[in-house]
């Protein structure tokens, strides 16, 4: 059965306007396919659709010929690329294709650098951009006798959101698709960029990486343990974000003193990716890593709540030299949230939250556990 993606209605309603380029970023495997295929059984624009993989169709499109792509469009009114950023030139292309003909985009790219540098500049102000990702919470259907995802988390922080995971009842089919991933997708893709000169490396950090979610990164920590320079380790961390395997996330700071602001923390897109590379999908009873798992899964949750809801915020942590610490920090409106995230229920930090009341009295404060965890994405 096919699940409706929460940002199906947001693309349709740009390709119902008038013509426009649409770009869909999201890692390998996340369903962009899936999506566009749904969005073209909705249309009623004329189209062609072609894939940036086929070696014939990056020849076509490679080079800025008008009658060579009068040729490709013909009379259609909609433009669609899988993988469009493997196509060389690909924004000058696109750029003269709606200039000259105004006709639709929609194009799709598993890493949002390629795709940004080479299609977003030439196209600034007639493109949307969206990002797909695994599932999110909220997208994935409950069946009986499930009465609420809720009673699926234990599952989701073992084996991720990814559609196929989804559609695995074995858990060990879960494990093997993960496992499959890393070695044949993402390999491939860090090799495929010519900037990687180590990419076993890459490898590595993203396996020290999975051992310190939650927690704060030290970059020259990492370029000590990889034996690579600490530049290498910065461009790696940029590279993996805009793959969409991990998030940065920034201190915040409203410049008090006794605030730390300089530091990030890593968070993965997808925790079944994440238990892969450190081969751990054990039963969250006998993990020692439960707290971080909840905490990561939380905090990319919400930010796919925001996302698909076209909605705005800047997301940060919050911590002072005195240790004291809040997981998410919410700044939108004007407004400030602040997030503590405990897979016990019985916990709760009441020193932080008070501090950071303290330094910030028209702040909201809330602990999230797995009772209120429909009503935090929901809030």
């Amino acid at each position: 059965m096919e699940i409706e993606r929460s940002l199906f209605y947001h693309i349709q309603k740009e390709l119902l306007s008038e013509p426009k380029a649409v770009f869909l970023y999201g890692p390998r495997q996340a369903g962009k396919t899936t999506l566009i295929h749904q969005l073209l059984t909705k249309t009623s624009l004329p189209y062609v659709h072609l894939n940036g993989d086929d070696l014939r169709v990056q020849e076509l499109l490679s080079r800025a010929d008008l009658d060579r792509l009068k040729a490709v469009v013909g009379s259609n009114k909609l433009l669609v690329i899988d993988e469009a950023q493997r196509i060389e030139n690909i924004g000058l292309t696109l750029k003269l294709i709606f200039d000259h003909y105004k006709i639709h985009i929609l194009a799709s790219g598993s890493a949002s650098f390629d795709l940004a540098s080479k299609i977003n500049e030439p196209l600034t102000g007639r493109s949307s951009i969206f990002t797909l990702y695994p599932f999110s919470y909220n997208e994935i259907p409950i069946h009986p006798p499930v009465t609420s995802n809720s009673e699926r988390i234990e599952e989701f922080l073992r084996f991720g959101m990814y559609p196929k995971v989804s559609a695995y009842d074995a858990y060990e089919d879960k494990e093997n698709y993960l496992y499959d991933l890393i070695n044949n997708y993402l390999y491939r893709d860090i090799l495929a960029f010519e900037q990687v000169k180590k990419p076993k490396k890459v490898l590595d950090l993203l396996s020290l990486l999975a051992l310190q979610i939650g927690s704060e990164v030290s970059t020259a920590e990492l370029a000590s343990h990889l034996s690579i320079s600490k530049l290498s380790v910065e461009k790696y961390l940029d590279l993996l974000e805009k793959m969409f395997v991990i998030v940065n996330l920034r201190g915040f700071s409203r410049n008090l003193r006794k605030e730390i602001s300089k530091s990030s923390k890593y968070y993965f897109v997808d925790l079944g990716f994440r238990n892969a590379l450190i081969r751990n999908f054990n039963p969250l009873n006998i993990r020692a890593d439960v707290g971080a798992l909840f905490e990561n899964f939380a905090v990319i949750e919400r930010m796919k709540t925001f996302h698909h809801q076209r909605r705005y915020a800047n997301f940060y942590f919050w911590r002072t030299y005195d240790q004291k610490e809040i997981d998410l920090i919410e700044e939108r409106q004007g407004e400030l949230r602040a997030y503590e995230f405990k897979w016990n229920e019985k916990e709760f930090s009441a020193k932080s939250a008070k501090a950071f009341a303290e330094a910030y009295p028209d702040s909201q404060s809330r602990t999230v556990n797995k009772s209120n965890f429909d009503a935090f994405l929901s809030d």
